[in-house]
């Protein structure tokens, strides 16, 4: 198996989940084949119906390297997988690339290299969250700080570490072949669910701050709620799966849902929605200095955009949480233990 070439990108696989990115695609088609020529990438396509499909042919007619892979699953996570299977011997190196972001230059080469330099058999990357519109940009405010990360390493720019968990990036394919590669049941936290298994492997995981990259958020409220719900199901099936311990930062939010909802009985027992309260006046206070400490304006929105982050994971995590907890119920008669702390 090859090494793999820090300077052409020779013994990587850079695999590219992909659905209707035609705005993205063509300029990182075009970034990635100039930074790593001999890497074979993969687009996989869960059945775009824009014009994605005909970007990655056009571009493939030229480089042989590149290639289309269906993905009927349309799934990240089974992309990834069924790119691995199709294109991964003889590669040393998986590079995981999402369409949605912006990525710096020499970013695969500075993967490769930055493993090599540290010794790693994965590397992850910070991700900055960047904001175009008026709710965009208070949805950019809150996921760049505490009010809608609590504090998550990758989430921030700061010194390259050792971690358990950060915005997936490179890893040696013989250790995620060896894994299992991504739970293909998840279809969110496929990739924190990953990196604690590849931690009980022995892997260890190198956050590089210099390789961090641009994500663009979800620009409208329903979407984003709709995205943290996703979230918090992902969250519970990983800790239910391997019986995690949850850390500070995540078990705050599974306070929320239960509080909002235990301020509906506030016109019968008014004192049931302090804690409801006492959480919407934070985040809106949180909000407000944002936008003081940011000089933006739309940064006052980022207390809403949070409170939609942290009530979307939380019902997520305890909708998905009670569905497991049924379903074991019927399966075995035995109840579900309480997310530990």
């Amino acid at each position: 198996m090859s090494d793999g070439d820090a300077g052409t990108g020779e013994g990587v696989l850079i695999v590219i989940p992909c659905l209707n990115e035609e705005t993205h695609l063509p300029g990182l088609l075009d970034s990635l084949i100039e930074d790593a020529p001999l890497a074979q990438i993969v687009v996989a396509d869960g059945g775009s119906r824009d014009a994605s499909r005909d970007i990655v042919a056009a571009r493939a007619s030229v480089h042989p390297r590149l290639a289309l892979l269906d993905n009927p699953r349309k799934l990240q996570s089974a992309g990834v997988n069924a790119a691995v299977r199709a294109f991964g011997d003889g590669r040393r190196w998986l590079v995981r690339v999402d369409a949605h972001c912006d990525y710096p230059r020499g970013y695969v080469t500075g993967l490769v290299e930055a493993a090599g330099r540290t010794g790693a058999d994965a590397v992850v990357v910070p991700m900055r969250t960047v904001g175009c519109g008026g709710f965009q940009r208070a949805v950019a405010a809150a996921q760049n700080s505490r009010l809608g990360t609590g504090g998550s390493p990758h989430r921030h720019v700061g010194e390259g570490r050792f971690v358990d968990h950060g915005h997936h990036a490179l890893c040696r394919l013989d250790l995620f072949r060896q894994v299992g590669g991504y739970d293909e049941s998840f279809s969110h936290n496929e990739d924190a669910e990953l990196d604690y298994r590849l931690g009980l492997a022995g892997a260890r995981i190198w956050l590089e701050p210099s390789l961090a990259i641009d994500y663009f958020p979800r620009s409208r409220p329903v979407p984003l709620f709709r995205q943290y719900l996703a979230y918090g199901k992902g969250r519970a099936m990983t800790v239910r799966k391997h019986r995690m311990r949850m850390k500070r930062r995540q078990l705050a939010p599974l306070a929320i849902a239960p509080a909002v909802l235990a301020g509906v009985a506030a016109p019968v027992a008014p004192w049931l929605a302090l804690p409801a309260l006492g959480w919407a006046l934070a985040c809106i206070g949180g909000g407000a200095a944002l936008a003081v400490r940011r000089r933006d304006p739309a940064a006052v929105a980022s207390g809403p955009a949070a409170m939609l982050m942290h009530l979307g994971w939380s019902l997520g995590f305890w909708k998905q949480w009670m569905r497991s907890a049924v379903s074991r119920l019927d399966g075995d008669s035995k109840p579900a233990e309480a997310p530990k702390t």
